[in-house]
């Protein structure tokens, strides 16, 4: 979240609305998550900022389930997830403090979003259908469900993820298990997919 180093890897056209500000949702409070959002803004509010080792974009979480946002803050809390940036700045985060970033994050709803991707996304498709009872047909996961969106997101992100799943760096029995299955070139097109959706997660507007 604090400013690492990045580049630029093109614009993307895209518009957002934010639903009513103030209100709350899933027990946050949209206005203050978003005072509490300055010091992610700096990685997740520039479109096409990419982490510098190992290099693939920083993920898109406008629109997030915000029960998923606490959840992935909880688990760089507990150091279950590597990334020194992400676990300094969500350690000193309370309870009230995940909510309400995680309303803030989760009101963007995604006009247009149009992203490049390298992999076969028809191939892609195929292959994704084995996710779709988590994540959704389109990648728009259902709210509430623990399982994040993952249509509009950055296809680097994605592989990185996956391979992340694959070698063991991440925890998690289910998705460790996918992983296992699939080739690079299943993970890149997949990811392909996913990041192929038109309304799906955006960069958070300064």
């Amino acid at each position: 979240m604090k400013k690492m180093t990045f580049a630029v890897l093109g614009a993307m056209t895209l518009g957002a609305v934010l639903a009513t500000p103030g209100a709350q949702a899933a027990g946050g409070d949209r206005e203050e998550g978003k005072k509490k959002f300055y010091t992610c803004i700096g990685c997740h509010g520039i479109e096409g900022y990419a982490n510098t080792y190992p290099t693939y974009q920083v993920p898109r979480i406008g629109g997030q389930h915000p029960d998923y946002i606490v959840s992935a803050l909880k688990t760089y809390q507990a150091g279950e997830r590597p990334h020194a940036s992400m676990q300094g700045n969500a350690t000193s985060l309370s309870g009230e403090d995940l909510e309400d970033i995680g309303a803030y994050v989760a009101a963007f709803r995604s006009i247009n979003v149009n992203l490049p991707t390298h992999g076969d996304v028809t191939a892609g498709k195929a292959k994704a259908q084995s996710c779709a009872g988590c994540h959704g047909e389109d990648g728009n996961s259902v709210a509430g469900s623990g399982f994040p969106r993952l249509a509009g997101q950055y296809e680097s992100y994605i592989v990185k993820t996956l391979q992340d799943y694959k070698s063991g760096k991440r925890k998690n029995p289910m998705m460790n298990g996918i992983a296992a299955t699939l080739s690079e070139e299943d993970m890149e097109n997949v990811a392909a997919y996913y990041a192929s959706q038109k309304k799906g997660l955006i960069v958070i507007p300064e």
